[in-house]
């Protein structure tokens, strides 16, 4: 054995030998570099269409149609979380916001009395408008007849009404909220049109960690070049170290990914704690994340817009147009009785729900207001991050994770494939150890 190991290192040839872990670190390195870029970039996909590609694709290997483009009919790529941003949107209600609370419970933190007060203060000054506009298209020779203090009398008479017709109004939005609004569409449905905002829920509080992913590439290359250079020098074959550059590529990445999510709980390993770095600060982690979702995607505005004009927006307009007939009546006040018998019942009845249907789309639009949908924002942010603080660990890594996860093969491949190139680079600088 002592022979042996003399014979070997006398015939070692240390510049090669020694160059492998750095070799193996540099390439480490750049394969978790190069993965971060594929993973968040370009935001939109870039590339070629190519004829018959869309058919061909539904014929090709599952995980084939993963990559980004090619169940579209390109050749190009998109980074992967960015292009998993829907799954992502799907995942993050599934997992999360599902949990944080129930529309209803979103609604009232938003504190339906004040949006009340709001549409108050911005509709009472468009009732003359809107009567007017109602009374010209359903009786014009009614309403030009008529003297200016009545039509006075009766603007004042809506504008009195108001505040009882929007507190109805914002009541009804409440007892329905649940059955009109759908924060799986909204998240789902924003996320995919604006795929930027799920990479920056990545980069805003896990930037440090991921340079830190970076810079472990090479740490974690160098090590696994040490067992590599002493196989490589006993073997001396050609094919190996390419092959043993596969599985050092391979390794490094997934030790990349293992090192930010997982394990999700604090747990000794070989005697050192280990912690998912992302894990480890899931507070502020949550934070981040609530201001996101706050500011560009549970905003008052997109919830007035979804309700108005989302998937269920005709249910949303039926519910407040009969919950606005009342107080129309109740504004003709004691002049009902004989406007129906001036204009018939049939014409009191059309231009009541004249009334009412238009009153509808100018009752929510205060909630598309950005300066008070930003003051309400700050509810909604501390709501989530609340709720994501409460989030069990594993709960929250899922939340993170599990959108990119069945992609990860691609991250693994990529570094497999540069793990090679390395060492076939080495192969043409050094040569085979020991074949001279």
């Amino acid at each position: 054995m002592v022979e042996w190991f003399e014979d070997w290192y006398s015939h070692l040839n240390w510049v090669a030998f020694l160059s492998i872990p750095v070799f193996t670190g540099v390439v480490g390195w750049l394969i978790n570099w190069s993965g971060l870029v594929m993973l968040f970039a370009p935001i939109r996909f870039h590339g070629v269409s190519v004829p018959g590609m869309k058919e061909l694709a539904t014929l090709l290997p599952r995980k084939v149609q993963e990559v980004p483009g090619v169940l579209q009919g390109g050749i190009g790529w998109q980074g992967i979380v960015p292009a998993r941003a829907a799954k992502m949107g799907s995942i993050a209600v599934d997992k999360a916001i599902a949990k944080l609370g129930t529309p209803a419970e979103f609604y009232q933190q938003l504190e339906p009395d004040q949006i009340a007060e709001h549409i108050v203060e911005v509709f009472r000054p468009e009732v003359p408008e809107l009567v007017d506009q109602v009374m010209r298209q359903e009786h014009p020779r009614l309403w030009r007849d008529l003297p200016q203090p009545v039509k006075d009398a009766v603007y004042a008479r809506v504008q009195e009404q108001l505040p009882s017709v929007v507190g109805r109004v914002t009541t009804e939005i409440g007892v329905h909220i649940d059955q009109l609004l759908d924060p799986k569409i909204m998240v789902i449905d924003h996320f995919q049109k604006n795929p930027e905002l799920v990479v920056r829920i990545f980069r805003d509080f896990g930037q440090k960690e991921l340079d830190l992913m970076v810079r472990f590439g090479f740490i974690f290359g160098f090590l696994l070049g040490i067992p590599v250079a002493i196989i490589d020098s006993i073997a001396h074959q050609g094919w190996l170290l390419p092959v043993l550059g596969i599985v050092v590529g391979w390794i490094t990445n997934a030790l990349g990914m293992w090192l930010i999510f997982e394990p999700p709980e604090p747990r000794k390993i070989l005697g050192f704690k280990a912690h998912g770095l992302f894990l480890r600060r899931q507070d502020e982690a949550a934070e981040v994340y609530a201001q996101i979702i706050a500011d560009d995607v549970i905003t008052l505005e997109r919830i007035g817009d979804f309700l108005l004009d989302g998937p269920r927006g005709d249910r949303t307009r039926q519910m407040l147009a009969t919950a606005l007939r009342p107080a129309i009546d109740q504004a003709a006040g004691p002049a009902r009785a004989a406007l129906r018998v001036a204009m018939g019942s049939g014409r009191f009845d059309t231009i009541r729900e004249s009334v009412a249907q238009e009153a509808v789309g100018r009752t929510l639009t205060p909630f598309k207001d950005p300066e008070f949908s930003a003051r309400q924002a700050e509810k909604i942010r501390a709501l989530v991050a609340m709720r994501t603080k409460e989030l069990p660990p594993r709960d929250f890594v899922d939340m993170m994770r599990s959108a990119i996860k069945e992609d990860e093969w691609m991250l693994y491949a990529h570094g497999a494939i540069m793990g090679a190139a390395g060492g076939y680079l080495h192969l043409l600088i050094f040569g085979v150890q020991g074949s001279h």
